[in-house]
């Protein structure tokens, strides 16, 4: 390939960790390392608690159940959640799994990010919880968000999985929800091959995720957890919660302590990327850009074909992939554009026109933590040779 989609972030640093894994002989969640790379994970993002698990899609799945186990106001099947038309489909899938019904918000062409005004005016009587996302990097108006939400009482969930070390505001995203999640999947911010992390300042819902991605047990649990909130005696195998296994290991940990040193470069890097990305191409008429909001840390490079142009989608992806050069749908698309709607309750706030629209003519490349110039020079070169 002369473009990559993704592309290895390690180096020797995270082999090294790896063989103190295998060296020590402990390979499981209760290793030190998992321990220590949630206290430096939350540390670098300003909150309280933070605990690994298995994924990113895991990470999400956790923080909605453990709404539904608090002792006030816990969310109840039925309940409203609002959603961008635009996400992956771990966002959605939980809420479905939980009996929440979907209030879908369309996107701004431009961010990619649903317009916070389109969220406030969508809720109802019954919306208990919005699920703000920021697509690829790019900031929701958070702060915005938070404060109508808490003026409402109402749950804000950010599923930060594509957007690690993005800030608005002069604060990280993923740090304005009650729970908040992360990604560190291979083709991620960081990379621990696989893996997800929660982050919450709150006492209650970090007890119960502790216990929700461990069999539902209050062995990984404080004695105050286990006494006041369940009544339960000091075994380990006191099971209190349906909960699940989607812990971590002791070697996404240590390789996650490595990558975590490595962030602050890679956004650096990412940054520049963009800033010469957006030089070559932002003037383009071809194609929509996405606009930047706050400080973005920029996951890919998308381009939305414009209307004089959509008809030659298919011309122009075909080039790309005989020039080598490697692409994909715009995160998951518009959620109402796949199949697995039909297992959701939801309904659409007035419409979806403009994510059904970048589903049907967007696309996206990549970006690494690596100097791309020469690759997105060679994409610009590539695509003003096609004739349109």
């Amino acid at each position: 390939m002369k473009y990559n989609l993704i592309s290895d972030n390690w180096g020797s640093e995270e082999i090294k960790a790896i063989k103190k894994v295998i060296n020590s002989g402990v390979y499981t969640y209760r290793g030190k390392y998992v321990k220590q790379f949630e206290k430096k994970f939350a540390k670098f993002f300003n909150s309280k608690y933070a605990a690994m698990v298995n994924s990113g899609s895991s990470a999400n799945l956790i923080a909605v159940a453990s709404l539904f186990f608090k002792k006030d106001r816990p969310l109840k099947s039925g309940d409203e959640v609002i959603v961008p038309a635009l996400a992956w489909s771990t966002t959605y899938n939980p809420l479905q799994q939980y009996g929440l019904k979907l209030r879908i918000v369309d996107i701004n062409l431009e961010t990619l990010n649903v317009d916070v005004n389109d969220v406030i005016n969508a809720v109802t009587k019954k919306t208990k919880a919005i699920v703000a996302v920021s697509i690829l990097g790019n900031p929701v108006e958070l702060k915005k968000l938070k404060k109508f939400c808490l003026k409402k009482k109402i749950y804000l969930i950010e599923d930060n999985c594509e957007s690690m070390g993005a800030m608005i505001n002069e604060k990280y995203t993923g740090t304005y929800g009650i729970v908040n999640t992360f990604s560190t999947f291979f083709s991620h911010h960081i990379s621990t091959i696989e893996g997800g992390v929660i982050l919450t300042n709150n006492s209650e819902i970090y007890e119960l995720i502790l216990s929700l991605r461990s069999h539902g047990w209050t062995r990984d649990n404080s004695t105050e957890f286990k006494l006041k909130k369940f009544q339960t005696t000091y075994e380990d195998y006191s099971f209190v919660l349906p909960g699940y296994n989607v812990r971590p290991n002791n070697i996404y940990a240590a390789v996650g302590i490595e990558q975590l040193k490595k962030l602050n470069k890679f956004l650096k890097i990412r940054r520049e990327n963009h800033n010469y990305f957006f030089k070559l191409f932002s003037k383009d008429k071809r194609f929509i850009i996405q606009k930047s909001i706050g400080n973005p840390s920029f996951f890919a490079f998308t381009f939305i074909l414009s209307e004089k142009f959509k008809s030659k989608k298919l011309k122009i992806l075909n080039k790309l992939k005989k020039a080598n050069i490697e692409y994909r749908l715009i995160t998951g698309g518009s959620f109402l554009k796949h199949k697995v709607k039909k297992y959701f309750k939801y309904s659409v706030y007035k419409n979806t026109n403009k994510a059904d629209y970048l589903h049907n003519y967007g696309f996206f490349v990549g970006n690494h933590p690596r100097d791309l110039k020469k690759e997105i020079l060679y994409l610009k070169n590539v695509l003003d040779k096609i004739k349109i």
